[in-house]
């Protein structure tokens, strides 16, 4: 069993490093909200992940995208994102977009911000989606095509475990800590952005692998 891409989604999105972000939309958030925020940012991490597998082929025939050319695009993506991770920051976040300052707001009326901004584009977004579609176009059968889609409950329920622990996590890591582990987790998802890039690249100019 290839367990490459889990090891990819995980890295990108990381929800080690989203646990800051979790902690500051919940403030003053009672036990019942803040379980019901869990709960809807792993699901909806989870829905992204297999809408992507099941339906991202079907996108890019629609558009007439070449999967190559997405890969370069994709792996362009992740290079950014992992960019972003060694600066520790979260790889589909930009600070103080205007979906975080949605967010904000939404928090403030006491509307749930699991969705926006904690599932997109804080945990998964564009590098997240892309990738998910770039590995389902290698699996070849329905039982690797379910086993990808299977990595998107392992990605929903890591999420719901770094949430659930977001204050024990935040008080033995602090911010250094979490810090360190994203730098690192840039550091795997940079590696792994050239590997699919040089893929992408091989496919559409294929005098690079002679």
């Amino acid at each position: 069993m290839d367990f490459k891409p889990l090891v990819t989604l995980l890295a990108i999105v990381n929800p080690l490093a989203i646990v800051p972000f979790f902690i500051h939309y919940t403030q003053g958030f009672s036990r019942p909200q803040r379980k019901r925020t869990i709960i809807t940012a792993a699901f909806s991490a989870f829905v992204v992940i297999a809408i992507s597998a099941l339906a991202g082929l079907r996108i890019l025939e629609f558009f007439n995208i070449s999967l190559a050319s997405f890969q370069v695009g994709g792996g362009m993506l992740l290079l950014i994102s992992s960019m972003n991770m060694l600066n520790a920051q979260p790889a589909e976040a930009k600070p103080l977009t205007k979906e975080l300052e949605d967010g904000a707001e939404k928090a403030a009326m006491g509307a749930s911000i699991a969705v926006v901004p904690l599932t997109i584009p804080l945990l998964t977004g564009p590098a997240t989606m892309s990738t998910v579609v770039i590995y389902a176009e290698k699996a070849k059968t329905i039982v690797q095509l379910g086993t990808l889609v299977g990595y998107g409950v392992v990605v929903g329920l890591a999420t719901a475990l770094c949430f659930s622990l977001a204050e024990p996590i935040a008080r033995v890591l602090g911010k250094t800590g979490i810090n360190v582990m994203t730098r690192l987790m840039g550091l795997i998802l940079a590696a792994l952005a050239v590997e699919v890039m040089a893929d992408g690249l091989g496919k559409l100019f294929p005098i690079l692998h002679a």
